[in-house]
């Protein structure tokens, strides 16, 4: 299959002003997309969401125009999270959905996210047919065949209806202090409705979007606020959302941080003891080995996919099963949603609890996490670093001195100019010790 050249591991991301994320190249990919996405015979639109970037108003004007340059009507969501335009996407049976997100990344990087007609994360092959399309000259249809621009005014009240009707009607948040974390990005407006509307009392945090506060020491990769408004409360947990709201991170009532992973088990590990599982778990090549081993002591079958939710969900498909995710909160739960949802998430862990009657502090500690680093090696262009065969033979190297009682992963960053160094093992000492000697070996090897 063809490579791709500007699609990375969840659409195409990069900063402001540099390509391809430039308003040129958008009103060009708006236009390539509309070609790929029209149906013959019907009148077609595509739904765009953005989250609060202050760049999100050029690009979705850009992709407006070329949207219309191909007879695609558009209907603008606004400040929306992204698992949020997943499911507008269906509801309004558009042909396609785009978000205007860089997630986690800081407010001077932007990007472009996909989702098919049926709100899932666009397979390869469709990648590839609009890069095909980026390659051909732009040619504007008839004017009487432009396409028309429409104000959706309404998204965030369904959305919010949405999120409350993924756990039973019987299920109230009354009695929980929640602390909510927005990330300044695209919950700010949905999440603290949401757990209200559920009987949650909400005190939230990093929910003042500016345009330029995105992710801005707030958030689910920036947890140390949380944390301390948590304590601080007395509140019974935090959960922090990333700036585009498709992960989830929280803290429980002693501010310990709880990831993806554990997460993942708590859901896991509730619905299997309600015989509501149906089947297995998925997590990622980056899923640490102490989830694995958690899941086989309950007999829960697993599967690892390669990073990125999109091939989550493939395997989930295939498996037909429920529930998968990753450490950096990307969870989906199948059963409720087609994509990663940060707030389902939050809510199915919530339903958990409710269910058992314990505390999430209670409930992760079913899990026992092995010790894992990672350490993000910048690099000036991205390269497989297991093609260098000075990189492989250490790898070999350290994988024999962990003796089958660890982990080494290397891979580079679908999203940012970074090879990831992951180990994990028994040995904090040894864990540590490999991680620092494989991460000066990819920096020395790296091409220039």
């Amino acid at each position: 299959m063809t490579a791709r050249k500007h699609f990375g591991t969840d659409g195409i991301r990069g900063r402001v002003g540099e390509a391809p994320v430039t308003p040129d190249f958008m009103l060009k990919l708006g236009w390539a997309a509309g070609q790929v996405f029209k149906r013959s015979g019907q009148r077609n639109k595509i739904v765009i969401g953005k989250d609060t970037r202050l760049s999100g108003y050029m690009f979705e004007s850009a992709l407006e125009a070329g949207l219309s340059a191909a007879g695609v009507d558009v209907n603008l969501l606004g400040p929306m999270p992204t698992p949020a335009i997943a499911y507008l996407t269906r509801t309004f049976r558009a042909s396609a959905g785009i978000v205007i997100s860089a997630s986690h990344n800081p407010h001077y990087d932007n990007g472009i996210k996909f989702f098919s007609g049926a709100g899932e994360k666009l397979d390869d092959a469709l990648e590839i047919q609009i890069e095909e399309w980026l390659d051909k000259d732009l040619k504007v249809v008839d004017s009487a065949q432009l396409g028309k621009a429409f104000r959706i005014d309404d998204a965030a009240g369904r959305y919010i209806e949405f999120c409350k009707g993924t756990i039973p009607s019987n299920c109230t948040l009354d009695g929980l202090h929640l602390v909510l974390d927005c990330a300044h990005g695209a919950t700010y407006h949905v999440a603290p409705n949401v757990f209200r509307e559920l009987g949650a009392k909400v005190t939230t945090i990093g929910s003042t979007p500016d345009g330029l506060n995105i992710n801005l020491e707030r958030g689910s990769t920036h947890l140390d606020a949380l944390t301390a408004k948590v304590q601080e409360l007395g509140a019974d947990m935090g959960i922090a959302f990333d700036g585009d709201g498709d992960r989830v991170m929280m803290v429980d009532h002693n501010g310990e941080t709880v990831d993806g992973d554990e997460l993942l088990y708590v859901i896991a590990s509730q619905r299997h003891a309600h015989d509501r599982l149906n089947g297995g778990v998925v997590g990622t090549l980056m899923t640490n080995l102490g989830a694995e081993l958690a899941f086989k002591a309950l007999g829960i079958p697993f599967e690892r996919a390669k990073v990125g939710d999109r091939y989550v969900m493939e395997i989930l498909n295939r498996n037909g099963w429920h529930l998968g995710g990753e450490g950096s909160g990307h969870i989906v739960c199948r059963d409720c949603t087609t994509t990663g949802d940060g707030i389902v998430s939050a809510l199915q862990v919530l339903y958990a609890i409710s269910q058992s009657g314990r505390t999430l502090a209670e409930l992760r500690a079913g899990m026992t996490k092995l010790p894992q680093i990672m350490i993000n090696v910048k690099v000036s262009t991205r390269f497989d670093p297991l093609a260098i065969s000075e990189v492989s033979r250490a790898v070999d190297a350290a994988e024999t001195r962990m003796a089958g009682k660890g982990r080494v992963l290397l891979r580079a960053s679908g999203t940012e100019p970074l090879i990831r160094v992951m180990v994990e093992g028994e040995n904090t000492e040894l864990v540590n010790t490999i991680a620092r000697e494989l991460a000066d070996i990819v920096q020395a090897q790296a091409p220039q």
